[in-house]
């Protein structure tokens, strides 16, 4: 039984499935959009937002926490200078779970789980508005 145990055991050793969390959080910082497992998203997102907010407070015994569980030096350095000072207002909530689609060959539930604020979702559509805008007049 498993009773008050939390946390999915999602068919793997102990140290396996630490890697495997280590790996999507790592590709999920550096990507800041990947797809995979229902199941494995919702495990994952708390992971990173502990990196997101370890980000936010900026202090060096934070950036060796995030080396420690984090697999690149450079995505760790991403995630200080770059991502978190997008959520430097932000409380939490740093990720979303998007439905996409059923994998063929087992039929699982795949969802694509994405930081919240991109930097090429938002600035690109108030360019592009603003150059539509700042041509529309001049022709």
């Amino acid at each position: 039984m498993r009773h008050r145990k939390k946390g999915r055991q999602l068919g793997r050793q102990t140290k396996h499935r630490w890697a495997l969390f280590r790996s999507l959080v790592t590709s999920l910082l550096e990507h800041e959009r990947i797809e995979t497992t229902e199941a494995k998203a919702k495990e994952v997102r708390g992971f990173t937002d502990r990196m997101i907010t370890l980000g936010k407070e900026g202090t060096l015994p934070a950036r060796r926490q995030a080396l420690a569980f984090i697999r690149s030096k450079d995505v760790v350095s991403k995630l200080f200078s770059d991502v978190a000072p997008r959520f430097k207002d932000r409380p939490g909530g740093y990720t979303r779970m998007v439905k996409t689609r059923r994998r063929i060959g087992d039929a699982a539930k795949l969802v694509a789980i994405e930081l919240v604020a991109r930097p090429e979702t938002v600035p690109a559509k108030k360019q592009s508005s603003a150059a539509s805008t700042s041509t529309s007049p001049a022709a």
